[in-house]
């Protein structure tokens, strides 16, 4: 099923039977990735006394508890309320959910014993105004990142004059597939988060990073439709299923 939607006073068609998913599953298995020195998550059936909420131990439905941290066990979108002294929520500042979006794959540069993406790289591969949303993907691009536990591994990440330049390009919506845009262990500077939310100066409510994302390897980079989808939670972040469509005209 084809559609014609209108995004930024063009027309632009894409095929709704084509969705690219690149949202991480969230499961109480072992292999379900986590991040900050968290373990899996939970889902279990609610049980009163003798009585268990699964239809195999002869309840007559399903009725499971989830716990889980959203910054730590999957895909996840968060708004500035994740470093601000004032409350903000996802929900509040997530209101429109489709943008266009441009796929880069970007390597790393070494910087002593850190992995980082530099202002100079992004520049080679986004222009101001190319789109209203960007989507990071590290290389090498693996299926491990499924999967992946990433604590004490100190992951790449956005440099400050990265994340400023992102700003000024207009980027609303900065997605990576990694846990954070920042530093794993930075004394909680959290540099990347405060320059492209430009914290607390001019603060920008409506934009947004997404986390612990996974592009397929057969996705290649470009211009796309971004369908931003959220859980209606009334917090900082929110677990995400960012959905890309190829645009075909």
């Amino acid at each position: 099923m084809k559609a014609t939607i209108q995004l930024e006073h063009k027309d632009i068609t894409v095929n709704l039977k084509q969705p690219i998913d690149i949202s991480l599953r969230l499961s109480a298995e072992e292999n379900n990735p986590t991040a900050w020195y968290m373990d899996a998550p939970k889902i279990q059936p609610v049980k009163e006394g003798d009585w268990i909420a699964k239809v195999s131990e002869g309840a007559s439905v399903n009725f499971n508890n989830i716990a889980f941290n959203p910054h730590a066990h999957g895909t996840h979108t968060e708004c500035v309320g994740h470093i601000s002294i004032e409350f903000y929520s996802i929900n509040d500042c997530l209101q429109q959910f489709f943008f266009s979006a441009k796929v880069v794959s970007l390597t790393p540069e070494a910087r002593g014993e850190d992995l980082v993406f530099s202002k100079k790289q992004i520049e080679k591969h986004f222009r101001k105004g190319e789109a209203e949303a960007i989507i990071i993907r590290s290389l090498p691009n693996s299926e491990k990142k499924r999967s992946k536990h990433y604590s004490h591994t100190n992951w790449p990440y956005l440099l400050e004059e990265t994340a400023l330049y992102l700003r000024a390009c207009g980027v609303k919506h900065l997605l990576i597939d990694l846990p954070s845009v920042d530093k794993e262990k930075d004394d909680g500077k959290l540099l990347a988060h405060h320059a492209f939310w430009d914290y607390p100066k001019n603060t920008r409510l409506k934009a947004t990073i997404t986390e612990m994302i996974y592009v397929p390897q057969e996705v290649e980079d470009g211009n796309y439709l971004l369908n931003l989808q959220i859980a209606s939670f009334h917090n900082d972040a929110s677990p995400s299923k960012p959905v890309l469509y190829k645009i075909e005209s």
